[in-house]
């Protein structure tokens, strides 16, 4: 069991202190809650966010039967400190993993993790899909931060093959493969040679819904880490940089293969929200399940699909990578039958460092937690949030040629770069500028230098990742 440890509420010490209807309640009645996680999936990429072309009705009826967030943030522009962050509760300032180069960091041991919260609460925890937290022969992997189960990628890389030759069940590694008879002749096959047999989105689900029915008398916290709608490592000018099994329900369309490639991916997600979805119904635990839908950043920009053929990014200015909306700002939909009033759109700022004292607030965590998070369980059952004036904070490109900094403060949004020696700041109205499209950083000489001194504050200094070289 790992120590006894604080919080951090935006960027100062503090204490989180959790109430909740869950409070001393027997274990079979305490909450199960899923938390569902597309990888790269854009703001607008689902219907009830917007989108026009890709079919998403499970994840829309979600959404009708639940809450819609239009302000909630990722924990960074790319997959790795995203994880992280959701993760641990710490923003990209604090955290142990800041950037998806180098590859060769990982959760530490004294990192304090969901799944290791629930874990401590009594929870059965599990997870399917994506890590990128740890390797084996690193402290990073799930089973040693608090999973009980884990099916899926460690490696985040691996994890851009939609028919890998393996996949890991907890420390076991585990070829794809089969028995095929070949004229009377046994030979084992699988995803090897160009096979192609066994699509890992429909693997995680399976053993999504397996990890369900196991767990069904007791509480139980899933990750489910799908890696739809990411790009695989096919080259970009080809359909298969977007590979699925079959294109439909978009076969007919006049679009380009790649384009409907993207759209039979989301759809198939979407299909397979909904199995999830109707599982907790049939099994009975509806009203004592809460059911989260998000995506760990915002779409990619290396193709014209999906920004510009979908409008992926909505409203928004950028993508994955950026510290503009279009980077960070995530769908979100939560939904716990009558515990959560149906059909609500909120409008509240959160990000994914809330999560963590959001769920230590839901089932009664007895501990002090360390997060820079707040948790938003109050949202969620339709009061008033407090602390609205936080700061928010995120950083990217640590060993990248630019390093960025963005802090959202009010409503108001300030972007630092440095490159090569050359400092560059914006500041952007979100409230009347969503789209970040006018910069006045000239005008707002005060709202500059508080969003100044509140980038100064929030990162602290890791020796994994050599910043200093920016600011010099």
């Amino acid at each position: 069991m790992k120590p006894f440890i604080k919080t951090t509420f935006a960027f100062s010490l503090g204490v989180l202190t959790v109430h909740s209807f869950a409070a001393n309640v027997p274990g079979k009645e305490r909450p199960n809650i899923i938390f569902i996680m597309a990888d790269d999936l854009g703001y607008a990429d689902l219907g009830c966010y917007g989108q026009e072309k890709i079919q998403t009705p499970y994840i829309d009826q979600l959404a009708s039967e639940g809450m819609m967030f239009t302000q909630a943030y990722s924990g960074s522009s790319v997959c790795a400190p995203s994880r992280c962050s959701l993760m641990t509760g710490l923003h990209n300032g604090h955290n142990t993993i800041r950037d998806n180069l180098p590859h060769n960091i990982y959760l530490r041991p004294d990192d304090f993790t969901i799944a290791e919260l629930f874990k401590q609460a009594g929870y059965s925890t599990g997870g399917v899909g994506k890590w990128g937290l740890g390797i084996p022969g690193s402290w990073g992997l799930p089973n040693q931060q608090g999973f009980d189960y884990w099916y899926g990628h460690y490696n985040q890389d691996q994890a851009h093959f939609y028919y890998p030759d393996f996949l890991w069940e907890n420390d076991k590694l585990l070829l794809l493969q089969e028995m095929k008879i070949v004229n009377d002749i046994g030979e084992m096959v699988g995803n090897r040679g160009g096979e192609n047999r066994f699509y890992t989105h429909d693997l995680f689900t399976e053993k999504a819904t397996d990890f369900i029915h196991k767990n069904k008398e007791h509480p139980f916290f899933l990750f489910v880490s799908y890696t739809i709608p990411h790009y695989s490592d096919y080259p970009k000018d080809t359909p298969e940089h977007y590979i699925v099994p079959s294109d439909k329900p978009y076969s007919n369309k006049d679009w380009p293969q790649i384009a409907k490639n993207y759209a039979a991916m989301i759809t198939r997600m979407d299909g397979d929200v909904g199995k999830i979805v109707k599982l907790i119904s049939e099994l009975g635990l509806e009203n004592n399940t809460l059911i989260i839908f998000t995506s760990d950043n915002g779409p990619y920009q290396g193709v014209t699909i999906p920004i510009e053929f979908f409008n992926s990014n909505g409203p928004f200015r950028g993508g994955k990578r950026d510290l503009y909306e279009g980077g960070i700002r995530i769908p979100f939909i939560a939904k716990w039958k009558n515990k959560i009033s149906e059909g609500v759109v909120n409008n509240e700022p959160i990000a994914f460092w809330d999560i963590m004292p959001t769920f230590a607030n839901i089932i009664d965590y007895p501990k002090l937690i360390k997060t820079d998070g707040i948790s938003f369980f109050s949202l969620l059952k339709g009061e008033k949030q407090k602390q609205t004036d936080r700061p928010f904070y995120w950083d990217y490109g640590h060993a990248r040629e630019t390093y960025s900094q963005a802090v959202r403060y009010l409503d108001y949004k300030g972007i630092r770069k440095f490159q090569k020696g050359i400092k560059t700041f914006e500041l952007y109205d979100l409230k009347n500028d969503s789209g970040e499209t006018k910069n006045i950083s000239s005008e707002k000489p005060e709202i500059v230098r508080t969003i100044q001194k509140i980038m100064e504050k929030a990162y602290d200094y890791s020796d994994k990742y050599d910043t200093k070289i920016h600011f010099q």
